[in-house]
């Protein structure tokens, strides 16, 4: 069976991931395989802090993420292949996605972190699939 679903119903499952997140948010890149989402991670690149409010509405099944702030510092040398998303408290995971300097979930402005160099998020989206 091929499950379609209309797009009030597409935004408001993305508008949940605003709400679940909640304020400040963190992203954390990592190298390595990407696990099962909510599985072991790997080795921890850097870490960045979302916006106070994760992103506006959804729109035609799209949550785009407002501003993210770069890490200052990068925690190690690798390549980001994987990203996690937590709540505030560093702990409570969200959401798993892909990452890179493009076609990816979360545009960085390098995939070769080095590590005490800056990383930053230049656009960060999620689209609903079922469409």
């Amino acid at each position: 069976m091929t499950v379609g679903m209309v797009t009030a119903l597409r935004n408001a499952r993305l508008d949940a991931i605003t709400t679940f997140i909640g304020a400040s948010g963190k992203l954390r890149i990592y190298s390595g395989t990407r696990p099962a989402t909510g599985g072991a991670i790997t080795t921890l690149l850097a870490e960045l802090t979302c916006n106070a409010t994760f992103a506006p509405a959804a729109s035609g099944g799209v949550l785009t993420l407002n501003a993210i702030t770069s890490d200052s510092s990068a925690d190690a040398t690798g390549t980001a292949t994987w990203g996690r998303f937590f709540k505030s408290d560093g702990t409570t995971i969200v959401m798993d996605c892909s990452v890179g300097t493009s076609g990816t979930d979360v545009i960085l402005n390098t995939a070769a972190i080095v590590s005490g160099a800056v990383v930053a998020c230049t656009s960060a989206t999620i689209t609903e699939g079922n469409a």
